[in-house]
This record gives C-alpha cells, structure tokens and sequence, in this order.
C-alpha cells in the first residue's frame, strides 16, 4: 500500500473526519495518514484502542514513536497518560493495550539505523521551547537524531512562521489554524518538504499542536525488506 509517499510534496489529511479501520488485532482500529507497505510498513497512523484491546508482544526492528492523544496506553513498562510521549528505538519490543481505551499517534519504521536512545516524557515533562511571541506554552519533547520534536500551545489569531530547513510534520491536537488556504482542525495531520516554509494563522480558540522538525525519511533511516516478518505494523 502507498498512502502519501511522495516526499517531496505537501501532505494534507483530516484524520478527524476519516472512518476508523480495523487492524488485525480485534479492538485496534487505525487512520492512516502515510504508508509504504502492507501489515508491515513505514506508516504514521492516527491508533485507537477499544477498552481491553491488546496486541500480542512484538518486535520493531525499525522503531516505534507515539504521543498519547487521549485515555491511558499501556504496555509492560507501565502507563502513559494523554501527552505522553514515547520513542521506543529498533531492537525493542513490547505487548501494547489499553484497559480504559486510548488513541495514539504513531510512527513505525522512520528511526535511524543507529539512533538507540529510548525517551519516555510523561505530560508536563520535556524542556522549555523558549516562547515566541504567538505561544503560550511550548515544551521540547526531543531534540536529537537530527530531529526536534515540540508540543505548544499557540494563541488565537496569531500569525506563525517557520523556514522549515528540514522538512516539517504537524498534528493539529486542539483548536484550529489556516495554512495555505487549508483549515487544519482537531487531528489534521500536516507534512511539508524541506524549503517550504509554514506560515498559518490561528483560529478564534487557539490551538495545541504537536509538531516534528526533521527529513521526513533520514538517509541512515533503518533498513525495511517486506519479504521480512519481524515487527508488526498498526
């Protein structure tokens, strides 16, 4: 399957409005927003957990990033509330679930070959962002493996800007905001390529965003053969 693999292109999806998939897990449904493969693949999908769902326990071999976007997500090193935020690097594994229900985003298959570090930041957690004039919050959820990873909150009305060198990844976690005559809301999903820049205005009510400056596929990004069972896409 391939769902917006053109890297070079701007990508736009309102994952809020999209119906639910099922996985092949029973309880695990999925929005997809990018995808290179099958059951297995490079894939950032919008993952919901029904109450006592969980997958077996599995490897990821190419790594595995995700924020909690609502309830509680589980796994055998404990429980992540909404806003947390996980990289689990390639090589580790677990049996991930939910007793109360939750919905993450993830992100399968994009760490660097070497990149080993596992981040754990639980809500209210991470450093300070430094503030622009347009946030009322902002907190640096990982800055490493040519890769910085924010949550802020932006104020109503205000006008932002980034050069995006690298290229840029966004999800709209509350509230709204225009960009290029697009209004992103509540769980839009937004890509752009290295050299174009975001500028956006916000909505009447503000809005959180999480938010990922970094090359959309590292060159050193770990190796990925679909011939291959290990690992277990969502």
């Amino acid at each position: 399957m391939l769902l917006n693999d053109d890297l070079s292109q701007r990508a736009l999806v309102h994952a809020g409005r999209l119906e639910w998939m099922p996985s092949p897990t029973k309880g695990v449904d999925r929005r997809m927003l990018f995808r290179i493969g099958g059951e297995k693949a490079r894939a950032t999908s919008i993952v919901r957990y029904a109450a006592g769902s969980r997958f077996p326990h599995h490897e990821h071999p190419g790594g595995e990033e995700f924020f909690v976007l609502d309830g509680v997500f589980q796994d055998e090193s404990g429980d992540f509330p909404t806003g947390s935020y996980v990289r689990n690097p390639p090589g580790t594994g677990h049996a991930p679930g939910s007793a109360d229900g939750c919905v993450i985003l993830v992100k399968l298959w994009q760490f660097k070959q070497g990149d080993r570090e596992r981040i754990v930041r639980l809500p209210g957690e991470g450093g300070s962002g430094g503030l622009g004039d347009a946030a009322t919050s902002a907190t640096t959820l990982f800055d490493g493996a040519d890769e910085r990873v924010m949550l802020e909150d932006w104020q109503a009305h205000a006008d932002i800007e980034f050069a995006n060198p690298r290229g840029l990844e966004l999800l709209v976690i509350d509230g709204c905001l225009t960009q290029a005559g697009d209004t992103l809301e509540r769980w839009s999903w937004l890509r752009l390529p290295a050299g174009q820049a975001f500028r956006a205005r916000v909505g009447d009510r503000g809005a959180k965003v999480w938010y990922k400056s970094a090359p959309l596929l590292h060159d050193e990004v770990c190796s990925f053969d679909q011939a291959d069972d290990g690992g277990q896409a969502r």
